[in-house]
């Protein structure tokens, strides 16, 4: 039995990787207490840990540290750029072998994930795993976010009418700046006072940002049972649109590092644009998908392919920051 956990261990597969497993396998048998609102929902909790945990990262951040994270312009265009120029052009060319289909709407779904912001949260944890440039994490995710306040509605809308529709923009930008920006500025703020014992605990922290992340995994997949939104689809069409966001993943993964090494950019730095530039928000298109398709029936449809996207991202994600941490480590 060591020996095989060696194995799965070396493989990527450690106790992370298997909460994953065992937070979906929860939520199919078990989805109520992931959908419960009162007095307080998991969903609540998962939102004020997001805040809790860019608390704790400013906290380990001074100003010098984050100035000099902010400084490579060229890794924070990369990281724009691929998230809303490459990602959408990539789905974009595959559109003439949708249209006239009964997957034309599947497309639809696969677009709009391509069109997203990057995840906040997630992002910056993995970086973190893996040991990459944190600040200029917090940076590209941030912003990534206020972009795709206005970039997002203006690709869907290419395709949809109802993205012309009323968008709350400066709500949005409200919850961000509460939810992420406000505890990091806190957080830089008192840095001077207890930014060595959050280096002290850093190992506690990071099994903080682990727990936070199961939370939101067994939230959206609650959620995504309890509204069927896997019905409708045969198990062949299901699997194929999983292997297709694996593919997209790895597809934009290989391409961002590609280009991370012919700019030169340090190990630090390369981390922080593969993981980046390779996600998409579930938070953010949970939102915009109300506002954009408020008066369509298609709505959990168009949802499908980002929830599956969310969930192998994560996956893919954690197995390969694991990795790249256990090889520092290493060294």
């Amino acid at each position: 039995m060591k020996k095989l956990f060696a194995i799965l261990s070396k493989a990527g597969f450690d106790g992370f990787l298997l909460m994953i497993g065992t937070m979906i396998l929860l939520a199919y048998f078990l989805p109520q207490p992931g959908m419960v609102r009162e007095p307080v929902s998991l969903e609540q909790i998962a939102g004020a840990g997001v805040s809790l945990i860019f608390l704790f990262y400013g906290l380990r951040l001074s100003v010098e540290k984050l100035k000099a994270g902010l400084a490579n312009w060229k890794m924070h265009i990369i990281v724009q750029l691929t998230t809303f120029l490459f990602f959408p052009l990539i789905v974009l060319a595959f559109r003439p072998f949708f249209l006239g289909t009964d997957l034309e709407v599947l497309w639809l779904g696969i677009f709009f994930l391509a069109a997203l912001p990057s995840t906040v949260s997630s992002s910056v944890v993995m970086v973190s795993i893996a040991k990459g440039n944190i600040p200029a994490a917090i940076f590209n995710a941030s912003i990534s976010s206020l972009i795709g306040v206005v970039v997002t509605p203006l690709w869907v809308g290419l395709f949809i009418a109802s993205a012309t529709g009323d968008f709350d923009v400066i709500d949005i930008v409200i919850k961000l700046l509460l939810q992420v920006l406000l505890p990091v500025i806190i957080g830089i703020s008192l840095n001077s006072r207890f930014g060595a014992i959050a280096e002290k605990y850093k190992k506690q922290l990071k099994y903080f940002d682990q727990a936070i992340i199961l939370t939101i995994i067994y939230t959206s997949f609650c959620k995504s049972f309890s509204e069927n939104l896997f019905a409708g689809f045969t198990e062949l069409e299901l699997a194929g649109l999983a292997a297709g966001m694996v593919a997209l993943f790895f597809a934009v993964f290989f391409c961002v590092g590609l280009l991370s090494r012919l700019f030169g950019f340090s190990a630090e730095d390369r981390i922080t644009v593969l993981f980046c530039g390779s996600k998409k928000s579930l938070v953010h298109g949970t939102v915009m998908s109300k506002v954009l398709f408020q008066h369509s029936t298609i709505s959990g449809i168009v949802l499908l392919p980002l929830m599956l996207y969310h969930a192998l991202q994560l996956i893919a994600a954690s197995i390969i920051a694991q990795g790249m941490a256990r090889r520092k480590e290493e060294k």
